[in-house]
């Protein structure tokens, strides 16, 4: 699933990542199974945000190119030991992909490396 910014950029919309969802998709589950569980996760993710629980996708975004300028080329919403994280992959101008990752919640930078 993509999403198109006003400015044009095209991202991965967010890819949430789950051991029961990874555990699903190894055994095999129908295709039509697989597109559910993405509805049904892009329903959960909109229902965190609008409880505050996670942080808005334009926020995080803010948030990550204040720490590094460039191209956003990618974002994923993670989960990794019970703890929620967006890893923003961004085009610097040197040409360097540069990985921000951010906590989901309180948008606290968890680290920056190179991708």
């Amino acid at each position: 699933m993509q999403m198109v910014l006003k400015s044009g950029l095209r991202l991965l919309c967010l890819a949430f990542v789950v051991p029961a969802m990874a555990l699903a998709l190894a055994s095999g589950a129908p295709a039509k199974d697989k597109k559910a569980r993405k509805v049904e996760e892009a329903n959960s993710i909109r229902a965190a945000v609008e409880r505050g629980d996670l942080l808005p996708l334009p926020h995080i975004l803010a948030l990550a190119q204040a720490r590094v300028k460039g191209e956003v080329l990618k974002i994923e919403l993670e989960q990794d030991d019970g703890v929620l994280s967006y890893e923003v992959k961004i085009l610097t101008k040197k040409g360097r992909v540069r990985e921000v990752e951010l906590d989901a919640r309180t948008g606290a930078l968890i680290k920056i490396e190179d991708d």
